[in-house]
């Protein structure tokens, strides 16, 4: 067990990709570090200064803060913030048509207000984030590992301009399948326009048998999923990493594009 004290200078430290099982921090200066895809599950801490503490996880599902389960109240408020967002667990393929065509009107809009920025902007990071553009890339790759692979069962569901996690090579995937750098926004655009529409067709015709009809985990063949548990994780995925995508346009919106 990894214990930490007040000797140990650890403000501003970077814990990235980080087990921190077991560790204890105590009387530690923190201020200013950053945990970057560490496990903090069932993380305590007490007695603790948290002013500008930020916490963004994709999987909350129980946070207590002074004894109270905030996790109700967080999803209530992303929810309003981002109208549609609510029908993401739909179970019908009525209600995943209304999912979809919710989602997409809001992705539209976004894309319109990235449009409207100056130039370079869709290509600039934020401490650290995927830009915008790779942010649509992502969505791409994560359409066809969920609907092009899991469901379809294509042989080669990947577009070469998706854009997958470093990680994804450790679950057997060729990174060598996508192109790197920096490709043309508008063939980016291009793609991301191709694969919506493919959910969309998809989703125009799908029935109530075929959302049951089993399906092998892409990442982890030994976990069952189902069509319709695909479909969610594309939704799920969609939603949070709009919510992403704002929160970088909102701070390049206030900052000039280097």
């Amino acid at each position: 067990m990894a214990t930490f004290s007040r000797s140990d200078d650890l403000q501003g430290a970077q814990f990235a990709r980080t087990n921190l099982r077991d560790a204890r921090f105590v009387s530690v200066d923190l201020r200013g570090a950053r945990f970057v895809e560490a496990d903090l599950s069932g993380a305590v801490m007490r007695g603790v200064e948290a002013r500008g503490l930020d916490i963004d996880t994709p999987w909350l599902s129980s946070l207590s803060v002074n004894g109270v389960d905030v996790t109700p109240y967080v999803e209530a408020e992303l929810d309003r913030r981002f109208p549609g967002r609510e029908l993401r667990r739909a179970q019908s393929p009525e209600g995943l048509r209304d999912a979809w065509a919710a989602l997409e009107r809001t992705w539209s809009a976004t894309l319109a207000r990235a449009a409207a920025l100056p130039p370079g902007t869709v290509d600039a990071s934020v401490d650290g984030e995927w830009s915008f553009a790779q942010t649509l890339r992502h969505l791409v790759m994560a359409t066809d590992t969920w609907l092009g692979r899991a469901v379809l069962g294509l042989d080669q569901p990947y577009h070469p301009l998706g854009l997958a996690n470093p990680s994804a090579e450790e679950d057997g995937l060729d990174l060598s399948l996508f192109v790197a750098g920096t490709p043309p926004y508008a063939e980016i655009l291009a793609a991301r326009e191709g694969r919506v529409a493919m959910v969309r067709d998809f989703l125009s015709t799908v029935t109530p048998e075929a959302l049951a009809v089993p399906r092998k985990n892409p990442w982890s063949p030994q976990y069952p999923e189902t069509t319709l548990s695909c479909l969610h994780v594309i939704l799920e995925e969609e939603w949070e990493h709009h919510r992403y995508a704002v929160r970088d346009l909102d701070s390049l919106e206030t900052r000039p594009v280097t």
